[in-house]
């Protein structure tokens, strides 16, 4: 006995309404993510026993950031370059070669000393005369 096949029927997909469910999800996650970029440098800065407190100035003043590795930051701005060229050119233009300014530099209390020496001298090159070192005060001993 010979039996009939049935002619078998092409399954199809709907894929319109797959392809619109995947651009709304893309949709959703490129609306809910967050993108953070760190551009401050996190210092501890050292402890000293003895200094005057930052007097609040109405002039513009100028803050070189130095973290743990030895990267500069100047007034929140990461340095792409961190060497001695690099930190000149960046505090010459944004000082717009004014350098009456006062300039702080902040050191990480782990910053290889070279880091300080290399800010210092950019900043004696540039004739900068107002120049301060900050630091954090030192806890009392408990006797």
């Amino acid at each position: 006995m010979k039996f009939r096949r049935k002619p078998r029927e092409n399954v199809d997909i709907n894929l319109a309404s797959l392809i619109d469910v995947i651009f709304i999800l893309l949709l959703f996650f490129v609306v809910s993510t967050t993108f953070t970029r760190e551009t401050q440098l996190k210092v501890d800065l050292p402890e000293a026993a003895s200094g005057a407190p930052r007097e609040d100035t109405a002039l513009k003043q100028m803050e070189v950031v130095i973290a743990a590795d030895g990267n500069y930051s100047l007034n929140g701005q990461v340095l792409v370059k961190s060497d001695l060229e690099g930190l000149m050119a960046a505090l010459g233009q944004a000082s717009e070669g004014d350098n009456s300014l006062p300039l702080t530099i902040s050191a990480d209390a782990k910053t290889p000393h070279q880091a300080v020496i290399t800010a210092m001298d950019a900043a004696g090159k540039l004739g900068f005369a107002h120049l301060r070192i900050a630091t954090v005060e030192a806890e009392a001993a408990q006797p």
